[in-house]
């Protein structure tokens, strides 16, 4: 076999694999942006979906009048499919929903908790597909019952909060038992050779968020991208519980002065706590408010030492600053000569032209 067909073998196979979480989201490539607040907006979500990726701006504790004004803006930027992420816990949210079925968007993705029955009955009913996080199986097929159209599950090598287990688990729990939705996976994945094997374990494409940061479309600081390039996988840990009667919901980040400062935070408030100074309430609010802003002051200000670097234990692959679309084709391009070398082909040097990768997807 000469080397083109090889190729075109090779790009076929991963068109096949992906072809379920594509036709799903309307996009070239089954792979998901993860939302990653103050970084996932209008700039960086429309370079993703203009890629052949899949955007998703990241709401956080956007109001639903700031949503509106981020999803036109974003409209303005592509013409591609593009989906919101929604925190559950929002005091809004169902005005949120509303916003994102106002404005015409396919995909809503419910987040940071089990999405209310009615939050999901509504956005389908107004025409949104619904994808929503599944921490264990148990949970997946729940979810997939209350009317979930596709899920994600994320293990604890992502960054920003997370779960107690890793994807490597999970996959493997979850992949083989649900098959009425696809399921998309996420946390810790930054090269192609990692999507090839998720693909081929059952899952309908991937998310990735840390890999993203540094896009040339990314709003964030300058030094902000500056500690993503220096980190390595080691250096992204998550934050330390000191009493378990002081519950600290646990956030993988890059370390430096904030996180240590946080530790002395958490003895000093339990300390003021044991000696009646503050009641058991005041004293976790105090400790849950220590990061309040912390995010914004990193990513938009560049505040680094004192900020929050949240950041997936995939950073030590963030080599260098380049346009989202050559990131996305670099993920492929692995993922296809992981093929090829399986197949006994050459395994270097694909073009994506070449090996056929921007034909029309086998979705549609």
């Amino acid at each position: 076999m000469d080397a083109l067909p090889a190729k075109d073998a090779a790009a076929a196979r991963l068109d096949a694999l992906m072809a379920r979480g594509a036709a799903f989201l309307g996009s070239r490539w089954a792979i998901l942006g993860g939302a990653m607040s103050w970084v996932s907006e209008r700039h960086l979500v429309a370079a993703l979906s203009e890629a052949g990726a899949f955007g998703v701006i990241a709401c956080g504790a956007m109001m639903p009048d700031r949503l509106a004004e981020e999803i036109a803006a974003t409209q303005a930027l592509t013409d591609k499919p593009f989906g919101v992420n929604l925190i559950t816990m929002h005091p809004e949210l169902t005005a949120l929903v509303q916003v994102c079925l106002d404005a015409k968007v396919g995909h809503i993705v419910f987040a940071g908790g089990i999405p209310p029955g009615p939050a999901i009955r509504q956005a389908k009913e107004g025409g949104a597909k619904v994808i929503c996080f599944a921490p264990a199986l148990a949970l997946a097929k729940k979810l997939v019952r209350s009317g979930a159209d596709a899920l994600v599950i994320e293990g604890s090598e992502a960054g920003g909060h997370i779960g107690p287990v890793s994807l490597n688990v999970l996959a493997q729990e979850i992949l083989p038992h649900i098959r009425e939705v696809p399921v998309f996976v996420a946390g810790g994945i930054g090269r192609g050779e990692a999507i090839l094997s998720y693909l081929e374990m059952g899952a309908a494409g991937v998310q990735l968020g840390t890999r993203f940061v540094c896009a040339t479309e990314s709003i964030a600081h300058p030094k902000f991208k500056q500690a993503f390039l220096r980190g390595a996988a080691r250096d992204a840990l998550p934050t330390v519980q000191l009493d378990e009667s002081f519950p600290v919901i646990p956030v993988r980040a890059l370390q430096n002065a904030g996180t240590k400062r946080f530790l002395e935070h958490q003895a000093e408030v339990i300390r003021r706590f044991r000696s009646g100074e503050l009641a058991k309430d005041a004293a976790q609010l105090d400790i849950e408010h220590y990061w309040a802003g912390a995010l914004r002051r990193a990513v938009i200000e560049g505040d680094v030492e004192n900020g929050s670097l949240m950041a997936g234990q995939s950073v030590g692959m963030v080599t260098r600053e380049q346009p989202a679309a050559e990131i996305v084709a670099e993920l492929v391009e692995q993922a296809v000569a992981a093929i090829l070398a399986r197949s006994g082909g050459s395994p270097g040097g694909i073009n994506v032209t070449e090996a056929g990768l921007s034909r029309p997807s086998l979705a549609g």
